[in-house]
């Protein structure tokens, strides 16, 4: 194949300047990730974001991996002496994947076919008379009578075959039907009738027609969820009539002899039914699927990344509550680290009542350990424990958090769980999870499958491979977002920092158990198999607290210390005293410092984390309570107010948590007295809300609310 500039073809589809394509490229290929681009390559790629960076890196995937294909299709086309100069140059400046499928397909190795069956029988040269529309294709049949072919017939359908797949492989008539169903296509759907009553959730898909191209995302994924189960039988429409008259204009010619021009009618219509309808309507199923499933894991994206940076407590001790009502409520008390201190259980509610004595234990649990809040997971009996840690008068003051304990029961049957904690009880496993969840949300949440945190939307009917990169890299972006504690940080948190990975990540941690803690940065080139690479790619999302020098505890890069002491210098100041100093750093001359390694983003970077060395971007856990007397959907009526918390936001709206077992939604129509399309530019995961009421349906189990004035 001729030379090709992916650089320029990644700059085109994505519309970013050549040049930061080309570096961005050129560092991905030396092993940069995107974290680290993004965070300590600024002037490289002109201040481009982890997003398109990302969006570089795939295009460029994408295309390498186009480039693969045409190499074999060119490949196997010459293989059978049928490439010629026109179409190898066709299929080398293609860089449409769809159309280069066109391309191939009438090379393609496949299954006996019909019309292989008549080419075989030596009909293929009736097809093409037939095609030339000059003859009496009626009269012209009787000649190809053999004794494979019984009758002119039996000719006659044999080259109808063979058009029919000459019309289905021609590049013009697919595209045809292709512009059909993107113009006019509509997703349709019918209820089967004997599983009426089994699938009653899908009810609003029972007679349901939408113009494919305007259906949002949760309704293409429910419909073809509900097909998936045998509930529906789904179809995208097309206008038949207009279709097939669009094929007659490209096929049959004005001057055609009526006979030959009647063979190929049926041949269209055949070609239309068997071959190019199925196989459009499949392809473009397939693309309303990824449309829906990219809408989807981006929608699940989202919600992941706010929910991995909600605000932590920090370092203080905690005792994490897993409530329960008849196996009472697991209770562990933990260090400002996490690390667990004891474990009990209690039993203040039903069956067994024993509220004072379970008031007596907490009460001593926070004087012995030096409690400074309580965890308690907001499952079954947690608005009840919640009310039960509220009736205590603690020696000292007690801050109290309802904890989101979506994940936790998976957590504690997970290998990790087993690994950290073999010999303790799985309830306790998830005890311990929501009190640290509340201590650093991050760094628990990691350790759990994203599918199982509870947010998203369809989650499990999109396509795993993609939805699984995806969570992959917001959970990375996050954790280097955020950074990371050298000398606490678990395994697991550690593998999603840039440059580490699983192996490097226990490499670290096994390091730290036999050498003690680290002092500084720059020690991590003693771990077993961390070269300068991986040194670079990691050092500026580790932090080191209270280590040797001071910058470790910022997210300036090691490769830009020297650069700080030379400012410092300057300023008349040791690097110790120019940290944490505002009057100082807003003296330096930014300009003065600028060379061909260092521009301004850069510079203004590093002030940034001088300023406010160990800042965290999450900020501060706040507390909430649920409206009292509120305990089942019984308790709601419409016109009522209640104070609820969104534990999940989709394209169609948010679901709130009102402190009962059945989330509220609230539609997008009632997020705003504006008009919205997306929930997100206006509602966020973990939002407290004071909302209406305006509809109960006990039966189905909904609740609508609203957040209009």
């Amino acid at each position: 194949m001729s030379e090709v500039n992916i650089n320029s073809l990644v700059s085109k589809s994505l519309s970013l300047s050549s040049q930061s394509v080309q570096n961005t490229i050129k560092l991905l290929e030396g092993g940069a990730t995107i974290p680290f681009i993004a965070r300590y390559r600024k002037e490289a790629t002109h201040s481009l974001d982890e997003l398109q960076i990302g969006a570089i890196q795939k295009e460029w995937q994408n295309i390498l991996e186009l480039i693969k294909r045409k190499q074999y299709i060119l490949q196997t086309i010459e293989e059978q002496g049928q490439l010629s100069e026109s179409l190898k140059v066709r299929i080398e400046n293609c860089w449409d994947e769809i159309l280069l499928e066109d391309l191939y397909l009438p090379f393609k190795k496949k299954r006996q076919t019909k019309a292989d069956i008549a080419k075989d029988k030596g009909l293929e040269p009736l097809a093409q008379l037939i095609m030339a529309q000059k003859l009496a294709a009626n009269t012209k049949a009787k000649e190809f009578i053999s004794e494979a072919v019984y009758s002119a017939e039996e000719a006659l359908q044999g080259a109808r075959d063979i058009i029919a797949e000459i019309i289905n492989e021609n590049t013009e008539a697919r595209d045809i039907i292709r512009r059909n169903f993107k113009v006019n296509g509509f997703l349709s759907s019918k209820v089967i009738t004997k599983k009426k009553g089994e699938g009653i959730k899908y009810k609003d898909y029972f007679d349901y027609e939408e113009r494919a191209s305007k259906a949002p995302a949760h309704r293409i994924l429910a419909v073809l969820r509900a097909e998936k189960e045998g509930f529906l039988k789904v179809k995208v429409k097309i206008d038949d009539d207009k279709a097939l008259g669009d094929l007659h204009k490209l096929f049959i010619r004005k001057e055609a002899h009526p006979e030959c021009s009647s063979q190929i009618i049926k041949s269209i219509d055949d070609a239309y039914k068997r071959l190019l309808y199925p196989s459009i309507e499949t392809e473009f199923r397939n693309i309303y699927k990824s449309k829906a499933d990219e809408e989807a894991i981006n929608v699940f994206s989202e919600n992941l990344k706010q929910l991995l940076l909600s605000s932590p407590l920090g370092a203080k001790s905690v005792i994490g509550m897993d409530p329960g009502f008849r196996t009472g409520c697991k209770i562990v008390c933990l260090d400002e680290n996490g690390f667990l201190k004891h474990h009990t259980t209690i039993y203040p509610h039903p069956p067994q009542n024993k509220w004072q004595e379970a008031q007596d234990e907490l009460k001593s649990l926070a004087s012995q350990y030096s409690i400074e809040a309580i965890a308690i997971g907001n499952g079954t009996a947690g608005k009840e424990s919640f009310a039960l840690a509220k009736s205590i008068e603690f020696e000292d003051a007690i801050e109290l958090y309802l904890v989101n304990e979506n994940g936790a029961s998976i957590y504690s049957a997970s290998e990790v769980a087993r690994n950290e904690f073999p010999n303790l009880d799985l309830t306790v496993r998830g005890a311990i999870s929501i009190g640290r969840r509340l201590i650093d949300p991050l760094s628990e949440l990691v350790k759990i499958d994203p599918k199982s945190i509870g947010v998203g939307q369809y989650q499990h009917d999109v396509h795993q491979g993609k939805l699984k990169e995806n969570l992959t890299i917001c959970v990375e972006h996050c954790v280097n977002a955020v950074g990371v504690d050298l000398n606490t940080a678990s395994e697991y948190l550690l593998s999603y920092i840039s440059g580490l990975g699983p192996v490097l990540a226990k490499n670290v941690v096994q390091h730290r158990s036999e050498n003690g803690s680290f002092q500084d940065i720059k020690t991590l080139l003693k771990v077993s198999r961390i070269g300068a690479k991986s040194f670079e790619q990691c050092a500026g999302f580790l932090r080191v607290r209270n280590g040797k020098n001071i910058l470790d505890n910022t997210g300036v890069h090691p490769e830009r210390y020297s650069l700080v002491d030379k400012i410092s210098r300057d300023q008349g100041l040791k690097t110790k005293h120019l940290v944490s100093n505002p009057e100082a750093l807003k003296k330096v001359d930014l300009q003065k410092y600028i060379d061909d390694q260092t521009g301004l983003p850069t510079l203004k970077d590093i002030i940034a984390e001088l300023t406010k060395p160990g800042f965290d971007i999450r900020g501060k856990a706040q507390s909430f309570e649920f409206t009292p007397g509120i305990n089942s959907i019984e308790d709601l009526n419409p016109g009522m107010y209640v104070i609820g918390i969104i534990n999940n936001i989709t394209k169609f709206g948010a679901f709130v948590d009102i402190g009962i077992k059945e989330a509220g939604l609230i539609h997008v129509s009632q997020i705003a007295n504006k008009f919205i399309k997306d929930p997100l530019e206006v509602v966020q995961l973990n939002q407290k809300v004071n909302a209406k009421i305006i509809e109960v349906d006990i039966e189905r189990k909904r609740i609508s609310l609203s957040l209009k004035s």
